[in-house]
């Protein structure tokens, strides 16, 4: 289970020695700088690293400072473009990035560890950029950021947008199925391509669900000579000829038909596809509720079901994180088609949870853990408690006796609250309509203490 989501969590302080390891050059060098609230004051020195922001204007976009950092290194980091808008003059080695990048980069920073080095980035280093990678490797008091503008804030620029109000989403090295969660009528969402395919594939997203008749345009080697605009609907969108360094801009609008779906909790029922093994809507709004998801935070779902919990937690924020445990493999199979469908492919999808989860030590702990299946199941909420971390919630439903039962010895030892539902549903009755009772639900909700 170790490190079975997203990145490590190595504070940036501590990045060096955690991905570089005691005692190498570059973790020297980080340590020698004087820092106030992780920031260096790098005035008449040189950093690890000078990350400089260049764009599509290349070596004449560029401002005093920028030009002298790439001129004064001595060993020039980029990819070929960026490394081909430098002129020759410059007598900097210059340093390809290899592939797959992030792997070889402490090695790469050791090697040159006693030159002085610049990174060329495109234009602003810290939005989805190298800059972002290079702060939690090294620190983010090794490094000098020059920054140029943003391909988002050149696109709202061009368009005549607020950037504050527009969503950014990235296709780099993602699905573009996570443009998904953000669809919405009268939205605007800036996505970042990975290639020429891109605007294709979006288009085919937006057509597929529901959103044929928003309003794309690309926009093309913004800044440079070569800069191009094109604007078409999704539900026509045709052009084949697109540059590889684009952005996505979409005015969205909603089909007629179709079903509104947000980032608030309680989805309809019929947007999930599965067996029927499905926390209802109204109980799913109230359980997302008590767990109480905040920005970054892990979820564990423990008996996925269709997986509406782990995907409803995912859907309330971009960097929200989910692993949900399933025993039955159809159904993590209908888990990870949902997690697609609904914008959030990044879920992880697991096994039985006791046969997974081995040691607390070598196991992210998770923020929250929700436990919708299997609660009587020998060792299961003791395997959960030990997970959770201090401070974490819990929050478990039960739906028959003997799960109840259990959920009242639980609450008996470690406190929190008892709370029990029954959801009516109206339905037509011969030529009247009556409500039909679903399942009572009883949830125990509970902040395990630190210690």
């Amino acid at each position: 289970m170790k490190g079975i989501v997203g990145e490590g969590g190595s504070p940036a302080s501590n990045a060096a020695e955690a991905m570089l390891g005691a005692g190498t050059t570059v973790e020297r060098a980080i340590g020698a700088t004087k820092q106030v609230a992780g920031v260096a004051d790098w005035r008449g020195r040189w950093p690890v690293a000078v990350v400089v922001g260049i764009g599509a204007d290349g070596w004449d976009g560029l401002g005093r400072a920028a030009r002298e950092a790439i001129a004064g290194c001595e060993v020039l980091f980029g990819s070929g473009r960026q490394l081909g808008l430098v002129p020759e003059e410059v007598a900097a080695e210059r340093v390809g990035w290899p592939s797959p990048l992030v792997p070889a980069l402490p090695r790469l920073f050791e090697q040159y560890a006693d030159a002085r080095i610049c990174v060329l980035a495109s234009g602003d280093p810290m939005f989805y950029g190298i800059g972002v990678t290079l702060a939690r490797l090294l620190g983010p008091g090794a490094l000098r950021v020059l920054p140029q503008p943003s391909s988002a804030s050149l696109a709202c620029a061009r368009l005549g947008w607020a950037l504050a109000e527009v969503s950014t989403v990235s296709a780099v090295g993602r699905p573009v199925a996570t443009v998904l969660a953000e669809l919405a009528d009268r939205r605007k969402i800036l996505v970042l391509s990975a290639d020429e395919h891109t605007p294709g594939l979006v288009a085919e997203l937006l057509r597929d669900n529901g959103f044929g008749a928003s309003t794309m345009t690309v926009l093309a080697r913004l800044g440079g000579v070569a800069e191009t605009i094109r604007t078409a609907e999704a539900r026509r969108w045709d052009l084949l000829a697109v540059d590889r360094l684009n952005i996505v801009a979409i005015d969205c609008v909603a089909d007629a038909a179709h079903t509104r779906t947000t980032r608030t909790p309680g989805l309809p029922d019929a947007v999930y596809r599965g067996d029927g093994q499905l926390t209802k809507s109204e109980v799913r709004a109230l359980t997302l509720s008590a767990l109480a998801p905040a920005p970054g935070e892990l979820l564990w779902d423990v008996g996925g079901g269709s997986g509406s919990i782990a995907i409803e937690w995912c859907r309330t924020h971009p960097s929200c994180r989910a692993v949900t445990f399933e025993r039955v493999e159809n159904r993590r199979r209908q888990i990870a088609d949902n997690a697609v469908a609904l914008g959030v492919p990044q879920i992880v999808v697991l096994g039985e949870m006791c046969a997974t989860v081995v040691d607390p030590a070598e196991s992210v702990a998770p923020d929250a853990i929700f436990v919708g299946g299997g609660l009587t199941q020998d060792g299961l909420l003791e395997t959960c408690w030990a997970q959770l971390r201090h401070g974490g919630r819990m929050v478990a439903n039960a739906v028959t006796a003997e799960s109840e039962a259990l959920l009242l010895t639980w609450a008996a030892t470690h406190g929190g609250e008892l709370r029990k539902f029954q959801i009516y549903r109206a339905g037509a009755l011969g030529g009247f309509t009556a409500w039909r009772p679903q399942l009572p639900v009883t949830q125990w909700t509970v902040v395990k203490a630190e210690p």
